[in-house]
């Protein structure tokens, strides 16, 4: 019966989504409305949100070393450990890793939330192991680009992270977008991992504590065709468009995505912004193309136990109906169990799907 329910309000909600105008995915004011979207039955109702898909939980980052890799995020940026231990079996086999293979994760968070957090895991005899995105440049394509943070002195993180041996793809870069002041980085930690971090000096950022750094809000993915892309987070897992729009560089100079200086003003990145519901400032997904520039397609190497970001976790009330409406639309799990055992989300059904740049997001029953 709830099942049902909740496919009946789908029905509605899938009349459509309104044109919104939105807060550019960085932090910036509002700015135009996001092209060719229906119209919504109900403010906020998406065909997602009439499943109960709330915001991204966590991030999946496979990692050599979980000390290693978390101790940036720790010591410098004051986020803390939540839990720490072995992976469990039922974890390792829902990787369709071998029998082999063991495993270790740390689960870190930002004080004081529980979304928006970062799950290290290490895998151990699991097989060859590579970085995801190994020598790759922002327009590469395939593999999760970064995870996404604001900070209130992202100089000073920015400083942190070199000082550790980190690097980055610019010096932190200063830009206006929409009314809004903006700097932006993107730090780079052990194996390509890459963080991204945003600050708003105007107007103020009040929607959540930021502090040194804040929770991750959002997850960038570089893809090949953008429009087709957005179709498929937007059509078949039923998210809502924030942001759709074109950005260049309005004059020659460094840039936040290593583009030469001498192009930055003709190459368009295009890029758009999804979540399970509307409004809010968490459990985004981003997708960007740079139109004519055409990077390599690392998409055969995004799954694990390879090295880097695999994926983004949302929690899921209505998760059978939830499954039936994606495999209605095409969209078989690329991973999928029954009764996983994974701390701090309980013994849960999940499932991974793959979008049409082969990145995964994960799904997963909650209580």
């Amino acid at each position: 019966m709830r099942a049902r329910a909740l496919l009946a309000g789908l029905t509605g909600a899938a009349r459509g989504f309104a044109a919104l105008g939105a807060a550019l995915a960085l932090g910036a004011a509002a700015s135009a409305p996001a092209t060719n979207a229906p119209v919504p039955s109900a403010p906020g109702v998406t065909a997602a949100s009439a499943f109960g898909v709330g915001p991204w939980r966590e991030a999946v980052v496979s990692v050599a070393d979980l000390d290693k890799s978390a101790a940036w995020l720790i010591e410098d940026g004051g986020w803390q450990e939540v839990a720490a231990g072995p992976l469990s079996r039922a974890e390792i086999a829902y990787w369709k890793l071998p029998d082999t293979a063991a495993g270790a994760f740390r689960l870190i968070c930002a004080a004081g939330v529980e979304t928006g957090c970062i799950r290290f895991v290490r895998f151990d005899n699991a097989g060859p192991q590579r970085p995801i995105r190994l020598a790759a440049r922002p327009w590469d394509t395939g593999g999760i680009f970064s995870i996404m943070l604001r900070s209130e002195d992202v100089q000073a993180l920015f400083d942190a992270a070199i000082a550790r041996g980190w690097w980055a793809e610019s010096e932190p870069y200063r830009f206006a977008f929409g009314g809004s002041q903006l700097v932006n980085v993107v730090v780079q930690g052990p194996h390509g991992v890459n963080y991204a971090l945003y600050q708003r000096s105007a107007p103020p950022f009040t929607d959540f504590p930021v502090g040194r750094l804040s929770q991750a809000f959002n997850s960038m993915r570089m893809v090949k065709d953008q429009p087709r892309s957005l179709a498929w987070y937007r059509e078949v897992l039923g998210f809502a468009t924030l942001f759709d729009a074109p950005y260049t560089d309005p004059e020659p100079r460094p840039n936040n995505f290593s583009v030469p200086a001498n192009l930055a003003t003709g190459i368009v990145r295009q890029a758009a912004v999804v979540q399970p519901m509307l409004p809010g400032e968490t459990g985004r997904i981003e997708v960007m193309q740079f139109v004519g520039l055409a990077g390599r397609d690392l998409s055969a190497q995004a799954s694990p136990p390879n090295f880097g970001i695999i994926s983004v976790r949302y929690p899921v009330r209505a998760f059978a109906a939830y499954m039936a409406h994606l495999r209605a639309r095409g969209a078989a799990p690329a991973y999928q169990a029954q009764e996983v055992a994974i701390t701090a989300l309980g013994v849960v059904d999940i499932a991974a799907l793959r979008d049409p740049d082969g990145n995964l997001t994960e799904f997963y029953a909650a209580p």
